[in-house]
């Protein structure tokens, strides 16, 4: 599409370094076109303060707010969490929020008869994809702006140097200045020092860490939780009932307080390079290891190994921004079947960092006791397991035969 034919803009705007930047950018570069800002809501919290005013400040027309937590809980979390799908450890927390604010902005742009979609990801990064393929499934026709394979800036210090000319308020420094992303479910940091794998993180240095402690400053006590699932949903913490939003935030504090939920790791982008990165997760954290532990009762031997098959490649999907494909939605439909009777109670133990498992119950735990005792019993005739041997290795004794006979 031609530059001179575009007069309206819908941007992904976050407010972060590179939106801030982009609205005066895409003024200046598209002959002073319209710019929409659309912000999705799914649980940066104070990141929205003043977002409005910045944005109108800074040229553009209008913001949307749009609140989307309930939504992504329910629809991207939960059905992830529910597949046990971990990307190199990674639980997905930029992966899977990109898609659900991609699809709001292709309906407000649809909305607003905008000529063009404008996101403030790099070249090098994976949102990229996640943004586009989003934007591929529910406009396939819209035109795609990203500044950062156009423009001549090439890198965060150029950022701010470009911010500071053009007057866009910033509530990052040079020092301070760490690529972040942050939701309702984790917080990701990169770039600085992080860039040396050499370097430790600064667990303990007062501002780095955000949603929690470092576990050197947790408490010397343990805490105690309970989780109840419904068919794979968390539904209640403690014994009281809450929507599994209101779950993850409160898992969030008590995850936060005991050093939960850090993640230091170099990961396998899309695009093909290594980055290292610093994740803060200790909801999530505390919700995977603890569907995984009534999983282990509820679950029989076949599917719940084909189900860990399975998760790696949901996870890579989530991962690739292919969360709107008919792959992922088939996937998720197993998902949904496997998880019928992942209905109980879990007890963990929360210190330092660490989760002890403390107790599972259901009532369809596939655990018996009676069958699996040391002591005695009434239900297992050990002498049964000569016959299964003698048949299960029959192939190796046969093999073994075969290879004697030759070998003479």
């Amino acid at each position: 599409m031609n530059k001179k034919d575009i007069k309206k803009v819908v941007l992904a705007y976050s407010g972060g370094l590179d939106t801030s930047i982009i609205i005066p950018w895409l003024k200046e570069n598209y002959n002073n076109c319209e710019v929409i800002a659309v912000s999705g809501n799914v649980g940066q919290a104070d990141e929205l303060e003043g977002l409005e005013e910045k944005a109108i400040k800074t040229g553009a027309s209008k913001l949307y707010i749009e609140d989307l937590t309930e939504e992504f809980v329910n629809d991207f979390i939960v059905p992830t969490v529910k597949a046990g799908a971990l990307y190199e450890e990674y639980m997905l927390g930029t992966s899977f929020a990109r898609p659900i604010i991609a699809k709001r902005i292709c309906e407000i742009a649809i909305a607003e008869g905008a000529d063009a979609i404008c996101h403030g990801c790099t070249g090098k990064g994976n949102d990229q994809v996640r943004f586009e393929l989003t934007i591929k499934a529910f406009a396939p026709d819209m035109h795609i702006i990203a500044p950062w394979r156009e423009w001549s800036i090439k890198s965060r210090e150029e950022e701010i140097e470009y911010a500071e000319a053009h007057n866009v308020p910033l509530k990052i420094n040079r020092e301070t200045n760490y690529s972040k992303d942050k939701n309702l479910w984790h917080l990701s940091h990169e770039g600085l020092d992080l860039e040396d794998a050499g370097n430790e993180p600064q667990y303990e240095k007062e501002g780095f860490l955000e949603m929690g402690v470092s576990p050197l400053q947790a408490p010397n006590v343990p805490t105690y939780i309970t989780l109840d699932f419904e068919k794979g949903v968390p539904v209640a913490l403690n014994g009281e009932k809450m929507s599994a939003k209101e779950i993850i935030l409160a898992l969030n504090k008590v995850g936060g307080e005991n050093g939960i939920g850090l993640l230091d790791i170099v990961e396998n982008r899309l695009v093909g390079m290594k980055c290292r990165g610093v994740y803060e997760t200790p909801g999530g954290a505390i919700l995977y290891f603890a569907h995984n532990y009534l999983e282990t009762l509820c679950l029989d031997k076949m599917t719940m190994h084909k189900k860990q098959e399975l998760a790696i490649t949901f996870a890579d999907l989530v991962y690739n921004g292919q969360w709107y494909t008919p792959l992922r939605e088939a996937l998720s439909a197993f998902v949904d079947k496997t998880q019928e009777n992942v209905t109980g109670k879990v007890k963990i133990k929360l210190y330092k960092g660490n989760m002890i498992k403390a107790g599972a119950w259901s009532d369809y735990s596939l655990y018996s006791e009676e069958i699996a005792t040391f002591g005695e019993d009434n239900v297992y005739n050990q002498a049964d397991s000569a016959g299964f041997i003698n048949l299960f290795g029959l192939p190796i004794k046969v093999q073994a035969q075969v290879n004697a006979k030759n070998n003479k």
